[in-house]
């Protein structure tokens, strides 16, 4: 059956509270304050459904979020300008099934017009060599290696320049043609303030 990538909806907040936590060392815990704030925040929030049910998902955004993720800080002292994989989450069942490429295919059509990088990061402890092995096939290459505070966990950095954005910036700038496909998610503030408030005339 087909994988179908959407935005995510709020009453699936608590489903996908619990594939994350569900997830395993590789991911770190979430609560439901935190997931909220990404729901609210995170420019890219998709979810995966596959058979009509929850398959994953993803959570991404640009350099300039307000983000207090020490590995989000660790390239935005680097790097200017780049978009950054947050977490990925693929439910168990659904693991080599094709959820991660087709996650990773739909974030990289998001970020290629609008940065010039995309970034991500793969904790080193236990047996991760599939996860790097996977990133490693997307064009994913290790730029450096951070120990997250209060956890000890070593992590390896890892960019991949997106060779579209380029033309992309240079064509359109900011002003990216109105098509579904290259829409940015609408956040739900925005949802709220484009309402009728019953006060227009």
């Amino acid at each position: 059956m087909s994988i179908v990538v959407r935005d995510v909806q709020e009453h699936e907040l608590d489903s996908v509270l619990a594939l994350n936590n569900a997830a395993g060392p590789a991911i770190l815990p979430l609560d439901a304050a935190r997931l909220r704030y990404f729901f609210e925040t995170a420019e890219y929030f998709r979810v995966a459904e596959r058979d009509g049910t929850l398959a994953g998902f993803l959570i991404g955004m640009g350099s300039h979020a307000d983000h207090d993720s020490s590995n989000f800080r660790w390239f935005r002292e680097r790097h200017p300008n780049f978009f950054y994989i947050d977490r990925i989450v693929v439910a168990s069942r659904r693991r080599g099934g094709g959820v991660g490429r087709a996650f990773y295919a739909d974030a990289q059509s998001y970020a290629e017009l609008r940065y010039p990088h995309i970034a991500c990061e793969v904790f080193l402890e236990g047996t991760n060599d599939p996860v790097l092995l996977f990133h490693g096939s997307f064009g994913f290459r290790e730029v450096g290696q951070h120990v997250m505070p209060g956890t000890g966990i070593r992590a390896a950095m890892l960019m991949k320049e997106l060779c579209s954005y380029p033309w992309v910036n240079e064509t359109y700038g900011h002003n990216l043609p109105h098509v579904p496909w290259a829409a940015a998610r609408e956040l739900p503030v925005q949802q709220l303030s484009a309402r009728p408030t019953g006060t227009g005339h």
